[in-house]
């Protein structure tokens, strides 16, 4: 296959959408691709998808006030 043969088969499965950003959100997206639709499109499947989760899975939870185990239990 030829490159216009995929990018046209690529363009028949996808719909042209238009979107207002914030224009320091749209800079960074610029930093990441020269294609910015690549970046959201990427985003939006992985929020879908719920990847989003494993970021808050990689961290531990901090207990402030652990449970004091009850008398003579202690490890004096």
């Amino acid at each position: 296959m030829n490159d216009n043969s995929v990018s046209s088969q690529r363009s028949a499965n996808q719909v042209e959408v238009s979107i207002q950003l914030d224009s320091e959100l749209f800079e960074q997206i610029q930093h990441l691709s020269n294609d910015p639709s690549r970046v959201i499109e990427t985003a939006i499947k992985q929020w879908l998808k719920g990847d989003g989760e494993q970021e808050e899975g990689l961290a531990r939870t901090f207990r402030r006030n652990p449970p004091v185990p009850p008398r003579g239990e202690w490890n004096d």
